[in-house]
């Protein structure tokens, strides 16, 4: 199953999205809908509403007037406090057993009109914002929705802001033309991404793509960023440090385009425990359970022996299932010499360009040598990586150099 959060800000077309990926065979939980179902006549979402705001949020037949609630709550942070105190936790319950009821390989939208604001987006595998200018969805809120120009203005100055979105949007689907368009958009992202996201999840594969140099890339750590705080949610207390490592997380370096991420734990043990986590958040196994052993001219570093102890250089290796975000996640024990030189690599190569000119040299002989995957590319870098691990660490000693927080 893979479970997908749809959002945007009021007048944005999320609505014509999430309307799209249901006639290609998404299962849609929209939140506007639960919402209004969960304060329906006879409810307990309504009794409380009424208990907080008054009679005065009744139509006279006894369904809830949203107007009326809408000029009330949204006049100030206090009172929004208050409602979505009420109605976030009955529509989290209606949309939880809906999703239990969806069948395993399912593509579930879970369409949320709040999303960015109750802080959810990190619970989900992919999040797809609909955007558009603040101009143009006040002019759509009053021309087929009714609003007047103060109260358009007014929920869009409640919602998150664009900056806000933007931190959390895997996608971006913008909706400043015709709804024509949005749709044609909506329908490229399910077939190119979407499903092979779900069909990659659903056999147990990672994505890949042949290896291949590409220049620096300042999105790379936004994207890091928003990796992060998903692998936070999976991994909770199970993890004490998780971490942007590899290429990409070496400012002006050119790599292959896939974020390496390093999430620290206890054992081995622990590392296991999290696949079905990590399968939650969109990312399977591998059979990769070691990287190569590597001496570093010193018996020891801190407790652990790297000669003599293979052992120590065990990990768990989740790859992403996403074509349009390939991750790597090494899932290292602390302390191990793996785990520490995961961080020192970093560290050091951002202090000596040197090293890294020479590293970016190398990885372009081995691009030009035609190794077709992965595990052939990072098995050609290994005899430059040997020698670089003593370096590394002699860097390391001379400088005092320490793991950050």
């Amino acid at each position: 199953m893979l479970r997908i959060g749809l959002t945007g800000g009021i007048g944005a077309g999320k609505s014509t999205v999430s309307a799209t990926f249901s006639e290609l065979g998404g299962i849609v939980v929209d939140g506007d809908v639960i919402a209004r179902e969960v304060v329906e006549p006879g409810t307990e979402g309504l009794a409380s509403l009424v208990e907080a705001f008054g009679d005065d949020i009744l139509l006279p037949d006894g369904a809830l007037n949203r107007p009326a609630l809408a000029a009330i709550a949204f006049s100030d942070d206090e009172k929004r406090a208050t409602l979505n105190g009420i109605v976030h936790p009955l529509v989290g319950q209606r949309r939880s057993e809906l999703i239990s009821a969806a069948h395993d390989e399912a593509v579930i939208i879970e369409d949320i009109p709040l999303l960015v604001e109750s802080q959810m987006a990190p619970m989900f595998p992919l999040v797809v914002i609909v955007h558009a200018d603040e101009e143009l969805r006040v002019q759509r809120l009053i021309e087929h929705r009714g609003f007047s120009e103060q109260d358009a203005r007014a929920r869009i100055a409640a919602q998150a802001s664009e900056e806000q979105r933007r931190a959390v949007a895997d996608v971006w689907l913008d909706n400043s033309g015709s709804a024509g368009q949005l749709v044609e958009n909506a329908r490229a992202l399910w077939h190119e991404r979407i499903q092979p996201f779900a069909h990659n999840l659903h056999t147990g594969r990672p994505a890949q793509r042949e290896p291949r140099l590409v220049p620096s890339d300042p999105r790379w750590p936004d994207d890091a960023q928003r990796i992060l705080a998903r692998l936070r949610t999976a991994c909770g207390h199970r993890a004490s440090r998780i971490d942007h490592i590899g290429s990409t997380a070496i400012p002006g370096l050119d790599a292959k385009d896939v974020i390496d991420i390093q999430v620290t734990v206890a054992s081995l043990e622990v590392a296991d425990e999290l696949a079905d986590s990590m399968f939650g958040a969109g990312y399977v196994s591998t059979a990769i359970d070691r990287d190569v052993g590597k001496p570093d001219g010193r018996s020891t570093v801190g407790e652990f022996d790297h000669v003599a102890d293979e052992s120590l250089w065990r990990k768990r290796l989740y790859c992403s299932a996403d074509p349009g975000r390939l991750t790597n996640v090494q899932v290292r024990v602390a302390g191990w010499p793996g785990q520490q030189f995961g961080l020192l690599f970093v560290d050091w190569l951002t202090a000596n360009p040197a090293v890294r000119s020479d590293y970016l040299e190398l990885k372009k002989r081995v691009v030009a040598a035609g190794h077709a995957d992965t595990g052939a590319y990072a098995e050609a870098k290994e005899p430059w990586f040997l020698d670089a691990y003593r370096r590394a660490w002699e860097w390391a000693d001379a400088t005092g150099w320490a793991p950050g927080g």
